[in-house]
């Protein structure tokens, strides 16, 4: 089991904890338990939250020795700096080799633990330029989900925080079983990290030119030699003007959304299927084994060969940790 482990810190937001808690904390029917959930804080006892009642939280900073994954889901005030006893415990589980994770404001005691010194980070959009000002040595970016260095990760506010924790299962678990966490959400199964945060109501032109219906068409031909032109002419667009949509509403590029669609449907039959790789890099529509071999390397630094070997569906109780190796 995986464990991970909420630093809470009063007022604590509920919102902010909850997408920690219903990622990693929820035991649902037909699906193999990966992970260990609890929460802790500084001082055990009682913890008020911004909702207007009070939790009771009995664990305290001992608890996060024992995590895999340690989780500062909001922090508030900002300006109020985490005790010498939080900086260390934060500090502690880096060295050991436990992945750190902010969610909305919890980048702020991450950046006074120095864990984003000389990295790119991020926060709710309202609070990018407080923690730029205040940490000249992180690398802000207001403009995006989440950012994950592997060791340390950061997102957005809100609801950026689950789709952070869910690409943390996806990491670990492999695309098939985030896939089934998210859909017993009733979640997207991924959002990336790259795509903007909403930082304001969309104009009316970009509701009507929602690109949800050409998402949908894409994804369900993926094995067809689909180019960005393809894209555009589908929905009687220009080029220009279908790169200008994908930027406003997703972040990226057409070129790059439909690589990674194509890299997330070979990740999820390197898991499900025994299909040799010439026949996914086909399903997939990157052409041949070799395509997908440079692809897959680009994208995620593994070979195709290898992200089956560690992803592959693992029965309920397999003694491998979170990120597929065997302890001890």
């Amino acid at each position: 089991m995986h464990h991970v482990v909420a630093l809470v810190h009063p007022p604590q937001s509920t919102f902010e904890l909850g997408c920690a808690a219903d990622v990693f904390g929820i035991e649902r029917p037909g699906i193999p338990r990966r992970y260990t959930f609890s929460v802790c804080t500084e001082h055990p006892g009682r913890v008020p939250t911004l909702a207007g009642y009070d939790m009771s939280v009995a664990a305290g900073l001992e608890e996060v020795d024992r995590a895999d994954t340690v989780v500062v889901p909001g922090w508030l005030p900002t300006e109020e700096p985490p005790s010498a006893a939080i900086v260390s415990a934060l500090r502690r589980a880096h060295d050991r080799g436990a992945r750190v994770a902010s969610i909305c404001s919890g980048a702020f005691p991450l950046a006074r633990a120095g864990l984003l010194d000389g990295r790119r980070a991020t926060t709710h959009w309202a609070r990018a330029a407080e923690l730029a000002a205040g940490f000249p040595a992180v690398q802000v970016d207001p403009d995006v989900l989440y950012v994950d260095h592997g060791d340390v990760a950061t997102s957005a506010g809100s609801g950026a925080g689950i789709d952070l924790c869910l690409h943390l299962v996806r990491t670990d678990q492999g695309a098939e079983y985030a896939a089934h966490v998210a859909r017993s959400m009733v979640m997207p199964p991924h959002r990336e990290g790259g795509q903007l945060q909403f930082t304001a109501p969309p104009h009316a032109a970009q509701i009507d030119g929602s690109l949800a219906p050409l998402l949908e068409w894409v994804t369900g031909r993926l094995g067809e030699s689909l180019s960005v032109e393809d894209l555009a002419a589908h929905i009687g667009v220009s080029g220009r003007t279908l790169a200008r949509r994908f930027t406003e509403q997703l972040g990226s590029t057409p070129g790059q959304w439909l690589l990674s669609r194509r890299i997330t449907a070979a990740r999820e039959l390197l898991e499900s299927s025994d299909l040799p790789l010439e026949a996914i890099a086909h399903r997939v529509g990157l052409s041949s084994a070799t395509n997908l071999h440079r692809r897959f390397v680009r994208a995620l630094g593994t070979t195709p060969g290898a992200y089956r070997r560690a992803f592959r569906a693992r029965p309920a109780g397999d003694p491998r940790d979170g990120r597929g190796k065997t302890p001890g």
